[in-house]
């Protein structure tokens, strides 16, 4: 298992100093805002390099979501993950993080009342990932499904709803991110997913039940670790969390040295 990262604010802006930062941090490679990818694509090809930090992933960076409620907007952005994936070949990535959407509508809040049915959703959900997919397999790369807590999306919230689309939509290049943050709110345990889909689960997002920096929480992370060493997981782990406390650099290096520990 190798850990990764997504940007935090205390990094460095310039590109090649940002990479050499993460490698003196201890990783092994960076998660990439797709849009920052695709605007600086040669620097950033220059930089994994020199440094010998890749870029395994891209999350975000992109207007539109799979699931959209507007069309224009869909299509919009499976322009733009298109053109992700197609930069993450350039740069020898794997994969695009992608969730069905974003706070678009929530059961949890009002209106409570969706716009569009459950059968719909299916209907474009599996549209987007079907296009994906293909463009993935013309890449190389890898659609990473992402299941959101119920208060952040409502199609695709537990990890079996991911395994549904990808399996009844024969889809080939297309696997799961499992986040430890989303979960710990919608698994019954986190233990039990993650055995349930090892053959699926190929990427994993690290925060711990509060969404702050791993190790900070109630998340039993060397019980979850000890899991995917059964499993065999090879893939990345990549830390997407806020970081509180006083200093959060010092506070991130913590976390750091904490999940390195486990290992």
């Amino acid at each position: 298992m190798k850990l990764a990262t997504q940007n935090q604010d205390f990094f460095p802006e310039n590109i090649m100093e940002k990479f050499t930062y993460i490698k003196n941090l201890g990783f092994e490679a960076f998660e990439i805002d797709g849009k920052l990818l695709v605007e600086k694509k040669d620097e950033i090809k220059q930089a994994i390099e020199q440094t010998g930090i890749g870029v395994h992933a891209a999350c975000g960076g992109y207007d539109g979501w799979i699931g959209d409620f507007s069309e224009e907007k869909r299509q919009n952005g499976l322009r733009e993950i298109t053109g992700i994936l197609k930069s993450l070949q350039y740069v020898g990535g794997e994969g695009m993080v992608v969730p069905a959407a974003w706070g678009m509508f929530t059961y949890r809040l009002p209106p409570m009342e969706s716009p569009r049915s459950q059968e719909e959703d299916w209907r474009v959900v599996s549209d987007s990932l079907i296009q994906l997919d293909k463009v993935a397999r013309a890449t190389e790369t890898t659609v990473f499904l992402e299941p959101l807590n119920r208060y952040q999306d409502h199609m695709i919230n537990k990890v079996e709803t991911a395994r549904k689309y990808i399996e009844q939509n024969n889809l080939s290049h297309t696997k799961i991110i499992g986040d430890f943050y989303h979960m710990n709110i919608e698994e019954d345990s986190l233990v039990e997913s993650l055995k349930t889909h090892k053959d699926l689960m190929t990427h994993i997002h690290l925060a711990d039940n509060h969404r702050h920096q791993p190790g900070s929480g109630s998340i039993d992370f060397r019980q979850c670790f000890e899991q995917l060493k059964k499993n065999g997981y090879q893939g990345y782990l990549t830390i997407e969390c806020r970081v509180r406390g006083e200093n959060s650099e010092e506070e991130y290096k913590h976390s750091v040295n904490f999940l390195q520990s486990l290992l």
